[in-house]
C-alpha cells in the first residue's frame, strides 16, 4: 500500500518523482496524490468493487452478501472521507 502521511509528523505526503522503468525517465516536481489513494485500501477496494458492478449496490449487496442499506452505509462512509479530504 503507498504510505499517503509522514511517519513523523502525520501531514498528508505528495509525490516528488516518477520514474519509467523502461527508459529510466524521471518526472520530479511536487504532486498531490489522487484523492482515490488517500482512502484506507479496504474503501479502495469498495470503489473498484462498485465500478466493476456498474455502481449497482443491489450487485454489490449480493456479491458481499451483506444487506441493502449496510452497503449503502458503506459507500456513504467512504462519500464522508472524500469530502473531507477535498477542503
Amino acid at each position: 500500500m503507498l504510505p499517503t502521511y509522514c511517519p513523523g509528523c502525520h501531514a498528508q505526503l505528495k509525490v516528488k518523482c516518477m520514474k519509467c522503468e523502461s527508459c529510466q525517465t524521471e518526472v520530479t516536481g511536487l504532486y498531490d496524490l489522487p484523492v482515490l489513494a488517500l482512502l484506507p485500501e479496504v474503501d479502495q477496494q469498495f470503489v473498484l468493487r462498485f465500478v466493476k458492478n456498474s455502481g449497482s449496490l443491489k450487485e454489490m449487496a449480493s456479491k458481499l452478501k451483506l444487506s441493502y442499506p449496510t452497503v449503502r452505509n458503506m459507500l456513504n462512509e467512504i462519500i464522508s472521507k472524500l469530502n473531507s479530504y477535498e477542503k
